[in-house]
């Protein structure tokens, strides 16, 4: 499967941007889907993650509450609405996904074998 991100920008705090994963070669039902992110000279961190076929979502502490993912199956696109974005939300995001992976591991990169391209988000304050 080959993943797309797309959406990101430069924004202010407060504002609020929706990231796009597009996903082309495999439908991605049974795909569990993460969103990361990576600040610059920090790690890899995961954001929120979309459990397989199922509503089960999942999110770190930092962005929850703020941060939303979903799916849209018929367009094969699973999305990250980011609300009331904070400086600190800066970095490229990216998309993953894996077929395989077990609940806990769902928050480790490592883990996924999928990977799109990072987009961009800065956020100014």
């Amino acid at each position: 499967v080959q993943l797309q991100a797309s959406g990101g920008g430069l924004v202010q705090a407060g504002d609020s941007l929706r990231l796009s994963c597009s996903a082309s070669g495999r439908t991605l039902n049974g795909y569990t889907v993460g969103w990361f992110r990576q600040a610059t000279g920090k790690e890899r961190e995961f954001v929120a993650a979309s459990w397989r076929s199922s509503l089960s979502t999942y999110y770190a502490d930092s962005v929850k509450g703020r941060f939303t993912i979903s799916r849209d199956n018929a367009k094969n696109t699973v999305y990250l609405r980011m609300n009331s974005l904070k400086p600190e939300d800066t970095a490229v995001y990216f998309c993953a996904a894996d077929r395989s992976l077990i609940m806990s591991s769902i928050t480790g990169p490592q883990h996924y074998d999928y990977w799109g391209q990072g987009t961009l988000v800065t956020v100014s304050s």
